[in-house]
């Protein structure tokens, strides 16, 4: 059964450079990801995934990830934490913990762990939960790059809910959503949850059968994140460039390179808003480059002219290591480069792009065009 598998320290942390790329700007945290990853090797925990196929058809799948911005915690809520009283009493476990609860609310075990997304964070924990609990890991996901929503996930495309979900927070809060009205309320509902935890909550959502699972699965992007970090290390070794090599995996196009002038941005509604702005560098001088986030990036402007948007990703990446730039942790001075990828051709559609996730769902009036189109204008 096992297909692909990290079994040493490097692994990992090539595993970590590929999600942080496909993470286009979120995906969680690099830091705890490989954290609870080397932690999981200590423990002697396989960490690996397997084929979709390789799941029978009648096992139930679940999606264990964390909701929340990925603002940094200010000192005003640390403040207001240590007021409460609070404390971590879950550490690493509170999404073993959720999908346990989930187990038990439905009065049925799970044959498969599926990630939600490619992200530092959100990827490494499925595979740390299946590793865990003994559970397969598919190498696949929901949506094929990092997102902010449940709502960009080929799960809501084909109409399957996230619902019922369990949500356990680290300070040991247990919630179990039964129903939600729609999509958007679920989506509010969780993000919710992780406000009133003060920043992030851990969800086992979308519990569906493996024949579904197989039906909306993104297939690969497990692989492909290891790829991806193999690809930038080698060529870090080499002597070469390792932007262009994590490029040539993603098949993908070299966009623009800059220095990070400033970035705008707010914590609000459990999600991190912003823009970063950047002054183009080489020969890219007297350009410049605006992307909007909303944890990751969906929406950029090419010397003020709206340019590639999602579904398509504007992935920003350090230039000398070639190590995707997180909104969290981008700051003035850091020289960075755009790197763009295809996005799913499911999302493209009216559907795809007015009520999950083109320019216009996230509220701006743009008219969504194909990155191909737009790089060949440029290029």
């Amino acid at each position: 059964m096992p297909r692909g598998s990290l079994k040493t320290i490097q692994d990992c942390e090539d595993f970590i450079q590929g999600c942080l790329f496909l993470g286009t700007g979120g995906g969680g945290s690099p830091e705890m990801g490989m954290r609870i990853l080397k932690k999981a090797l200590e423990d002697g925990i396989s960490l690996g995934w397997v084929d979709a196929d390789d799941i029978p058809d009648d096992a139930w799948s679940v999606n264990p990830c964390g909701t929340g911005s990925v603002a940094p915690v200010s000192e005003e809520t640390l403040k207001e934490i240590e007021a409460m009283g609070l404390v971590d009493v879950m550490g690493d476990d509170a999404l073993i913990e959720a999908v346990k609860e989930l187990e038990n609310y439905l009065g049925r075990s799970f044959g498969c762990v599926v990630a939600f997304e490619p992200g530092a964070g959100n990827t490494p924990d499925a595979l740390v939960v299946g590793g865990r609990l003994g559970i397969p890991v598919v190498d696949g996901d929901y949506a094929g790059r990092a997102v902010p929503e449940d709502i960009q996930s080929t799960t809501h495309l084909h109409g399957i809910h996230a619902w019922p979900f369990a949500a356990v927070d680290k300070w040991g809060n247990i919630t179990i959503s039964k129903n939600c009205a729609n999509p958007l309320m679920g989506e509010r509902l969780g993000k919710h949850l992780a406000l009133a935890a003060f920043g992030g909550a851990s969800t086992a959502i979308t519990p569906i059968s493996a024949r579904e699972m197989k039906e909306v699965l993104v297939k690969g992007t497990l692989t492909k994140c290891l790829a991806i970090g193999r690809a930038i290390r080698q060529a870090l070794d080499g002597g070469a460039d390792p932007v262009d090599a994590a490029t040539k995996v993603v098949d993908g196009w070299r966009l623009f390179e800059g220095v990070v002038t400033g970035k705008d941005w707010e914590d609000r509604d459990g999600y991190m808003f912003g823009t970063t702005h950047l002054k183009g560098k080489g020969d890219y001088e007297g350009q410049t480059l605006d992307v909007w986030f909303k944890n990751e990036n969906h929406v950029s402007w090419l010397n003020g002219e709206p340019w590639i948007c999602s579904p398509d990703a504007v992935i920003l990446a350090h230039k000398g290591s070639g190590e995707g730039a997180t909104n969290a942790a981008i700051k003035e001075g850091d020289e960075l480069v755009a790197v763009g990828m295809k996005g799913l051709e499911a999302f493209r559609t009216e559907f795809g792009l007015n009520e999950c996730t083109g320019p216009r769902y996230f509220g701006f009036d743009i008219d969504y065009v194909p990155i191909e189109e737009l790089v060949a204008k440029t290029q």
